[in-house]
């Protein structure tokens, strides 16, 4: 165990690698993806419009992956610049009005405590709902709407107003909403097509959140870090699972900006999202039995259309059984615990 430690600590050197022309290419696209995407919502030609939505959409994810970066400062040496541009991805992806210093404090402690912090007990906050409310957030979800997705979204927006120790951000929530509400007023003046395909785009990015943030982690959950029990590297590892665009074609993931390389990020958190397949190769060669932990989109894609309601009543499900065995069979993920959300 001592030699296998040793051997993790050996991966240091991936931190702060930094390739400034691999970043720049990445931002240029996201803003200049959203910018023009935004632009094509407007053309006369469904189908430009429909190039617009999937542009804006896939530009929108990308700007949640790069907030992530941000989180762990690995796009720029000073921290004030990832703050920065942490802060901007999230002006861009909506997810603003959780401040960006509030998010990486969760995040971190979601590394640290080796456990998930998600807003609500999602069970228990559905269970409490009238029976309409129930019944309309599992039809959307059934439908493949992200219905949760947009409720925790809402809880973080309106906390301020009704959640004493946060309501000294009812200043900021209040110039977030009136400057977000008069551009999609803009918007829907001078087109209500290109507001009902932006909310398509939008749709879209919370999907491939989703999707992603779904068959990270078989962690336990805790409504404070207080509460939490001492995990330690391996806890970490059996728990944690790599989710890839394509395992034979490694170049497929930049569309992702690798980051379904789950397992690596979480051995040396502080890897730029560049180096992350590198990274991963080591892993594998410390840790063989690393290969169990990787799947594809294409492998857990049946589990997502199988277990889509069921997860919001029931959890992630499990991956190792008692005797030690790995299979997917049973891994029915998770919905509701992403990065870009604060507990309530």
């Amino acid at each position: 165990m001592e030699t296998t430690t040793k051997r993790l600590s050996d991966l240091n050197p991936y931190i702060r690698q930094d390739k400034l022309l691999w970043n720049a290419i990445a931002l240029l696209y996201i803003v200049g993806g959203y910018i023009l995407g935004v632009k094509l919502l407007f053309a006369v030609s469904i189908w430009i419009n429909i190039f617009g939505v999937f542009l804006l959409s896939h530009a929108l994810f990308l700007s949640c992956v790069i907030t992530h970066e941000c989180i762990h400062s690995t796009l720029f040496a000073q921290q004030r610049w990832n703050e920065w541009v942490g802060t901007l991805m999230l002006w861009l992806n909506g997810c603003c009005y959780a401040r960006f210093r509030d998010l990486t404090r969760l995040h971190i402690a979601h590394h640290v405590e080796r456990a998930d912090f998600p807003p609500v007990n999602l069970a228990e906050f559905i269970g409490k709902l009238p029976q309409w409310a129930q019944k309309t957030i599992i039809m959307l979800e059934w439908l493949y709407f992200p219905a949760v997705v947009y409720v925790m979204q809402w809880y973080t927006l309106t906390k301020p107003f009704w959640y004493d120790k946060r309501q000294d951000e009812r200043l900021r929530t209040s110039v977030i909403l009136l400057v977000r509400g008069l551009w999609f007023t803009g918007m829907a003046i001078a087109s209500w097509k290109a507001v009902l395909l932006y909310f398509l785009a939008y749709t879209g990015m919370h999907l491939q959140r989703q999707f992603m943030d779904c068959f990270f982690h078989t962690y336990e959950s805790f409504g404070d870090r207080m509460d939490t029990p001492q995990r330690d590297w391996q806890y970490e590892q059996r728990n944690t699972f790599s989710c890839l665009l394509s395992q034979k074609y490694q170049w497929l993931n930049l569309l992702i900006l690798n980051f379904g390389y789950h397992n690596a990020h979480h051995v040396v958190m502080r890897c730029p999202w560049h180096s992350l397949p590198e990274l991963d190769q080591e892993l594998f060669q410390i840790q063989p039995q690393a290969a169990d932990h990787r799947f594809t989109v294409r492998q857990v894609w049946l589990n997502y259309h199988r277990y889509r309601v069921s997860r919001l009543l029931s959890g992630h499900g499990y991956v190792i059984d008692d005797q030690g065995n790995y299979s997917l069979e049973f891994f029915q993920g998770d919905v509701g615990v992403g990065f870009l959300v604060l507990p309530v």
